[in-house]
Order: C-alpha cells, then structure tokens, then sequence
C-alpha cells in the first residue's frame, strides 16, 4: 500500500521553528481575525494519523485546552512511559528509529502521515522518510532557536508544488520529495 509521510510546520523567516528558549509566541504575530487555518484541516482531511515527538506533544498539552487532534496520534518518546487516561485510544506509546515506528504504524492500518515536532521531523528527513514539506513561513526574524532543518549525509530533491499566501503576509510553500 502507498505511504505518505507530510510535514506540515511553520518557521520563520530564518528558518526556525521555536525561539531560544522554545518559545512560540511568535507564529501569532500576524493578526487572524476570521482563525484562517491556513491548510490545516486540509491535511487533517488527508492523513490516517500523527506522528509526533516527545517535546510537541508535551507543548500541546501545555496549552490547557482540550486536545486538539481527532485523528491518533502517535507519541515518540523513550521516557514517556504512560498517556492521561483522558487520551487512551488517542495517544499512543512509540519509540524506536523511524523506519521501525513507521513499519508498526503502517501495520496499524495507518499509511499517510503527518510528522511533526523539529527533532523528529530532522530523524525522518536523515532517513529519507519525507515525502512532502508544507512550510510556511512567519515574516519574523528571531535570530536563533530550533531549527527546521538539521545536517544530513547528502543533499535531497524536492520539486516545488504550489505557494499560497494567507492573511495577506504568510507564504506556504509546498514540496514534494524527488527521488532520482
């Protein structure tokens, strides 16, 4: 069956996804009055599940609200050892590289995925795992932080889609990964 691992993220203009210290104040710095979702629920509408690291999922439940995802999301973390019982049958337990977590999502029943949080995101592109980047980009220079991107053994191809602008200043660019 086909698979389709989608980064879906925003960064600023020089290419991070959170400040020096984490934060992430700064992607809504562009006002939102009518919450555009910019793409969002698009993806949602094309994915089985989520794959997310040890450090987004803990933001997420920092925000204090209910939890945002109706589709299962897969935690990876070596130290998490249990969810809230709120979030049994939605949050699951995963570590491993990511060819085995995918290998057991896929067994699952889940083939298109989205795959979030920087480190994770930098472990599945080390390993080629990345088959479409949809990036936007917040006009904001923050000057250092986590960045999207981290180093890899060679250089990788994608062909660029489509670009989209939102709320008259937020540039999504969309990739698709060209294997040779």
């Amino acid at each position: 069956m086909p698979t389709n691992n989608i980064v879906f993220i925003a960064q600023s203009l020089d290419g991070y996804i959170a400040g020096k210290n984490g934060e992430i104040d700064w992607l809504e710095t562009i006002p939102n009055p009518n919450q555009e979702d910019m793409g969002y629920n698009k993806l949602m509408e094309e994915i089985d599940a989520i794959v997310m690291g040890r450090k987004t999922y803990e933001t997420v439940l920092g925000f204090g609200i209910d939890w945002p995802y109706t589709k299962p999301v897969f935690v990876l973390s070596n130290s998490i050892k249990s969810v809230p019982e709120e979030l049994h049958r939605k949050v699951y337990l995963s570590s491993g590289s990511p060819q085995e977590v995918l290998r057991e999502i896929h067994a699952e029943g889940y083939h298109n995925l989205y795959i979030d949080g920087g480190t994770t995101i930098q472990n599945f592109l080390r390993e080629d795992l990345i088959d479409e980047l949809r990036i936007t980009t917040i006009p904001i220079l923050l000057g250092g932080g986590f960045s999207l991107f981290g180093e890899l053994a060679k250089p990788m191809k994608f062909e660029h889609i489509r670009s989209e602008l939102y709320l008259n200043h937020v540039v999504q660019n969309c990739y698709k990964r060209h294997r040779y």
